[in-house]
């Protein structure tokens, strides 16, 4: 604050310098020469305001600012902090309005950062921290307890610490209690869809702690909600607003809630033994209705008669509560698949090679490049079958190969006859998997292309008389020689002898053995 009154005395009576006024005062010296020529102005002396403030001698000096005290318009903030506790009324909302006031009586109003400014002031004096009241429906906080409920392993007789969940409605106090093993995000993300199921609603906004199973970092600049949290928040329609860091009055229900909470449930059920969670669990739902149900010392009624005021305000709860996620991130596989658990699950193959992030839940498997979904799955289980391929992911080529079957292979071969659909029936009955005979198939069909559909059957025929149970090399052999079509040295094609079922059989006349 420019000190005006003293800077006239150490210049009119003093005769100090502008530097060393600027100097000892803590102020610019341009602040000093700007003082001195409004004096100047003004006529004004050291003499005419020795026995005034220095509001007074800056009225002095500055005679046009004095139309603030009567043109400017002071906003009735009694009113106005009333108005603030209905529902949808914010401080811009107010301050606009009064700028409509002023304009309709001709008065001046002030500028919004002075409106928040006097409001802060006025609030400040006010207490504002005791009298700044929720709105229904508007925030649920929510928090770890610093006490902890205890199992009793029943095996060893140890102690087993639980940690305790609390959530609480703003408004009405309403609070949802609930035992866990652990901290971690998956109780956390649990903890959060029971509390929504049990108020049977969600709020405008979530106000947690600074955990990083919730919140990343939150500074002045800056707060970076955890991916997990974030999407929860989404689903449920409601946004994050951390606490600041050690400002307890920015979740002032959830605190007091859980030091209320340590005596009355946690502290009562000390001397219960519990086994299980569920046991644990049971005993503080039954403390927690009583707890809710318990009048107010001060005032009328309880946490659950102004909850029930409360829960037509809530917003309606999605159809599923939230799925908790894994994230990871990978590369796409040269076969435009990516790996999770050892299953794979195709992608688009224009993304082959590209870095993608695959988010993970018990029931499905999706994949983002750059935010934006490109695949998704419903996860494969320990018995299922190691890929998971969409026929829209595959190139052209591959669609049409992916395309093949037993029947289209059995079709195939009914044009050149039935020795070759024979054989093709063959490769099939002699493999476990029907796919380990596409190759053999395809091979065999393709050899009408290269020696005529009438040499294929013949030969077919010629190597079911070998064997029952012929080979692809078989038949390609047989075409190769001609054997097809040789016919015996009289001109009837030669006989073959009956055939084996271990395939080729040399007989003892191949060694040089003769006859028995």
């Amino acid at each position: 604050m420019t000190r005006y009154k003293e800077i006239l005395r150490l210049h009119y009576h003093i005769g100090v310098s502008k530097l060393k006024i600027a100097e000892s005062l803590g102020c610019s010296r341009t602040t000093v020469i700007g003082v001195l020529t409004a004096a100047e102005q003004a006529g004004v002396t050291w003499e005419d305001v020795k026995d005034f403030s220095d509001r007074e001698t800056k009225r002095l000096l500055y005679p046009s600012n004095d139309r603030e005290q009567t043109q400017f318009m002071m906003p009735d903030f009694d009113r106005i902090h009333t108005e603030l506790l209905r529902s949808g009324v914010t401080l811009t909302l107010l301050w606009v309005e009064y700028c409509e006031a002023c304009r309709d009586s001709n008065r001046i109003p002030y500028k919004k950062t002075q409106f928040y400014k006097y409001y802060r002031e006025y609030a400040k004096k006010h207490k504002a921290t005791m009298i700044v009241h929720r709105k229904p429906g508007d925030v649920m906080e929510v928090d770890w307890a610093g006490d902890r409920a205890q199992l009793t392993d029943a095996a060893t007789g140890e102690i087993i610490k639980a940690y305790v969940f609390v959530a609480a409605l703003a408004y009405s106090k309403y609070a949802y209690v609930e035992a866990f093993l652990d901290m971690k995000e998956a109780s956390w993300v649990t903890a959060h869809n029971h509390a929504y199921r049990y108020f049977g609603g969600v709020t405008r906004i979530l106000v947690p702690d600074n955990l990083k199973v919730g919140v990343v970092s939150n500074t002045k600049d800056e707060t970076v909600i955890n991916r997990t949290y974030q999407e929860l928040a989404e689903h449920y329609d409601t946004a994050v607003l951390p606490a600041r860091v050690r400002k307890p009055r920015d979740k002032p229900n959830a605190e007091g809630e859980v030091g209320v909470i340590s005596t009355w449930i946690i502290a009562a059920i000390r001397n219960g033994q519990f086994f299980t969670l569920a046991e644990l669990n049971a005993a503080i739902r039954e403390k927690l209705e009583e707890y809710n149900a318990k009048p107010f010392q001060k005032k009328d009624g309880s946490r659950h008669s102004l909850y029930l005021e409360e829960k037509p305000f809530l917003r309606p709860l999605p159809n599923e509560p939230f799925e908790a996620a894994e994230w990871k991130s990978c590369k796409v596989l040269f076969d435009y698949h990516v790996s999770v658990d050892k299953k794979y699950y195709s992608v688009p193959y224009e993304f082959t090679g590209k870095d993608v992030d695959v988010r993970i839940t018990a029931t499905s498997v999706e994949v983002f490049y750059a935010t934006e979904r490109i695949a998704s799955h419903p996860r494969l289980g320990p018995y299922d079958r190691k890929h998971s391929t969409l026929p829209g992911h595959m190139p052209e080529k591959h669609q049409q190969a992916g395309e093949w079957n037993a029947d289209r292979f059995r079709k195939w071969a009914d044009k050149f006859g039935p020795n070759t659909r024979t054989v093709i029936d063959r490769f099939f009955e002699n493999v476990k998997v029907e796919e380990q005979a596409f190759k053999s198939c395809r091979a065999l069909l393709h050899l009408a292309d290269k020696y005529s559909a009438a040499r294929l059957e013949s030969a077919c025929g010629k190597a079911l008389s070998f064997s029952d149970r012929p080979s692809l090399r078989g038949v390609q052999a047989i075409l190769k020689a001609g054997r097809d079509r040789r016919p015996d040295s009289a001109g009837v094609e030669q006989e073959w002898p009956m055939p084996s079922p271990y395939g080729f059989t040399r007989g003892k006349s191949y060694y040089g053995g003769g006859e028995d």
